[in-house]
């Protein structure tokens, strides 16, 4: 009976030693929350793509959820969520991260990118696509993707035609000083809203028109709102996804290494989509019953100049925002 107990207890014993030294040896698993204010777009595209890419290298030790059209929050609540690390991962117009590092806005200079190829080749330049990822650490974020969004435009609920219909608009801007001192330079009040609260405002008449890429117009059905978008040729949306660096080094080396090489995947693999995509809207917006305007050119040239000249002023007022602009407008001019 000892001998019949004492083998049991040795049975029982290994089977222990060998579910604990399983469980010790099994991956360790967790949940990375992809979260953004769009759906149907770009910023949502690269998130899909971005969760099959790292399921590639690592299985299920991380499970992806992704949160669009603002269901973690506003814009600024989930930029809160990724400093304080109650959200992973954030997908954004760079515009939306001024505020946790004054280098971001530079992405918002006038004239800085041609087309979407363009900002391709200055982004995915390897010098600079590795200091991107790492320059706002200081921080507590780490710039896992950056991709093309779309041009520039100001929808309106009357036409925008000349640059005397900017006087006394009421436009909702992005959080950043090189969209809202243009705005004000020509005459319009800047005013920096979510995009959820964009909607109402529009129909109350708080403000009477956005500055937005037209994915964003078309994915949200703005034509119900705004009848009229005028191209300025402004600047041009690029979205960077952030995600928590505290999270990101209590991951595995190789789950750390997966994610750094899911997120470049993703931003090469969405590019010709994204391009794609502003074409589609175009037409998209044209077809239900939307007006597409521009200035003449006259105009036009008066207006970059007059942008540029802001823009130039506001850079040059923080040394550190200077000396990024010069980097990536540098870039830019050898990559046209």
């Amino acid at each position: 009976m000892t001998t019949m107990l004492t083998r049991s207890a040795i049975a029982g014993a290994s089977a222990l030693a060998i579910l604990a030294a399983t469980t010790l040896s099994a991956p360790a698993q967790t949940t990375m929350r992809l979260a953004s204010a769009t759906i149907n777009d770009v910023q949502h595209q690269w998130q899909q793509v971005f969760a099959e890419e790292l399921a590639a290298r690592v299985g299920d030790q991380v499970t992806v959820e992704i949160y669009p059209a603002s269901q973690l929050g506003t814009i600024p609540r989930m930029v809160e969520g990724v400093l304080f690390g109650t959200i992973e991962s954030f997908i954004t117009p760079a515009s939306f991260l001024v505020g946790t590092d004054p280098r971001f806005q530079v992405f918002d200079a006038p004239g800085l990118f041609d087309d979407g190829e363009h900002v391709a080749r200055v982004i995915h330049d390897p010098e600079y696509r590795d200091h991107l990822e790492t320059f706002a650490l200081d921080s507590g974020i780490r710039v896992i993707g950056a991709i093309y969004n779309s041009p520039i435009l100001i929808l309106s609920t009357t036409p925008v035609e000349t640059l005397d219909d900017f006087d006394g608009l009421k436009v909702r801007t992005f959080a950043s000083p090189l969209q809202m001192e243009p705005m004000a330079a020509v005459g319009a009040s800047a005013l920096p809203l979510a995009l959820s609260e964009v909607v109402p405002a529009l129909q109350s008449g708080a403000v009477d028109g956005m500055l937005a890429g037209m994915p964003i117009l078309t994915a949200f059905q703005y034509w119900d709102v705004a009848e009229y978008v005028t191209d300025l040729n402004f600047s041009t949306v690029v979205s960077l996804n952030v995600i928590n660096e505290d999270w990101f080094q209590a991951q595995p080396e190789e789950v750390r290494t997966a994610i750094l090489e899911a997120g470049r995947a993703a931003e090469e693999a969405v590019l010709q989509w994204g391009i794609d995509n502003v074409a589609n809207a175009n037409q998209l917006w044209l077809d239900n019953g939307g007006q597409i305007l521009e200035l003449s050119a006259e105009e036009q040239a008066e207006m970059e100049a007059l942008f540029a000249e802001v823009a130039a002023g506001v850079l040059e007022s923080d040394p550190a925002v200077w000396a990024e602009y010069e980097r990536l407008r540098d870039l830019a001019e050898a990559t046209r």
